[in-house]
């Protein structure tokens, strides 16, 4: 995290950095069923100690940074527009946070994961192209049909086991509109040169989650319960601090090196990771059909970023 803004970070190292954040992020859902059991918190109470949490190890970390930024306004950014850009962000990344954690209460780590970020990409490349007019291509829109049979084919994997249920995957859909939406927005402020210190943004934005979840987590039930305190308190303070600050330190300080298609395939570790610890730890069953839907639905995530990095190297060539 000291590192998030040397401009001298060696590839090699903002490779690890990714790849360590993308792992960390894969856990968080684990993390989340295992709360489930026996706290008495919900996806919302979760997200909102989450965020909160975040946010203040984020605060703490600040004046370790070696050089800070301020997100002061930049000429020609209005107060209005800089007020819309931490609004959409902060309600974009509280919907996806609050709607993936629902996910995995509903159908599971492995099946929510892998529909959350197998189908954000895809809403990306179609909102860039209807939104910012940003040319998909003959092989984008081939991996986009890729990544929606595979997104088919997954969902049709339900075998009776409860592998796959309907609302979770509406939940997943959910968590991956409101990931496109702050992504897609991002691409617009750096198109306009609006851009902003992502380490701010993201404190920002946990702010506006924090205090927008609030009210609902309390009627939800804000705090935990349970025979065993200790290690409800104990998950929450590593959904906090592992693949919250640490992992989101780690990305945007990985950012400075690799470019940012590299950094969507390395990724594309966080769903792996989700399904394996799904399989071998929480026991949960995954049919022939959704392997294999998750299988292409991966692979097509992984050529749209292939493409859109060979998109953006044509000029330069």
């Amino acid at each position: 995290m000291l590192d998030s803004l040397t401009p001298a970070l060696p590839v090699g190292r903002g490779l690890l950095y990714v790849t360590v954040a993308a792992v960390a992020w894969g856990t968080a859902g684990a993390a989340a069923a295992l709360l489930y059991g026996d706290s008495g918190l919900g996806p919302v109470a979760l997200t909102f100690w989450r965020t909160l949490g975040g946010l203040l190890l984020l605060l703490a970390a600040w004046p370790l940074r070696r050089r800070p930024i301020r997100d002061r306004p930049r000429p020609g950014e209005p107060p209005r527009r800089r007020a819309v850009r931490i609004l959409v962000t902060g309600l974009g990344l509280t919907v996806f946070q609050t709607a993936y954690f629902g996910a995995v209460q509903e159908t599971g780590l492995a099946v929510a994961t892998v529909v959350t970020l197998g189908a954000a990409p895809v809403m990306v490349a179609l909102c860039g192209r209807l939104l910012l007019g940003e040319r998909l291509g003959a092989g984008g829109a081939i991996a986009v049909a890729g990544a929606l049979t595979g997104l088919v084919v997954l969902v049709s994997g339900s075998d009776g086991t409860g592998t796959v249920r309907p609302a979770g995957v509406a939940l997943a859909l959910l968590a991956a509109a409101g990931y496109s939406t702050v992504t897609v927005h991002t691409r617009h402020l750096g198109s306009s040169g609006a851009g902003r210190d992502p380490y701010t943004t993201t404190m920002t934005s946990f702010a506006v989650g924090a205090v927008c979840l609030l009210p609902f987590a309390a009627w939800e039930g804000l705090w935990p319960q349970g025979h065993d305190l200790a290690r409800t308190l104990g998950l929450m303070v590593y959904i906090a601090a592992v693949p919250t600050a640490l992992a989101y330190g780690l990305y945007f300080a990985g950012l400075a090196a690799v470019r940012g298609t590299t950094a969507t395939v390395i990724t594309l570790i966080e769903p792996v990771t989700a399904a394996v610890i799904a399989v071998s730890l929480l026991d949960e069953r995954l049919s022939a059909a959704t392997v294999l839907g998750t299988a292409v639905l991966l692979a097509a995530v992984g050529a749209l970023a292939v493409t859109e990095a060979r998109a953006a190297a044509a000029p330069a060539g």
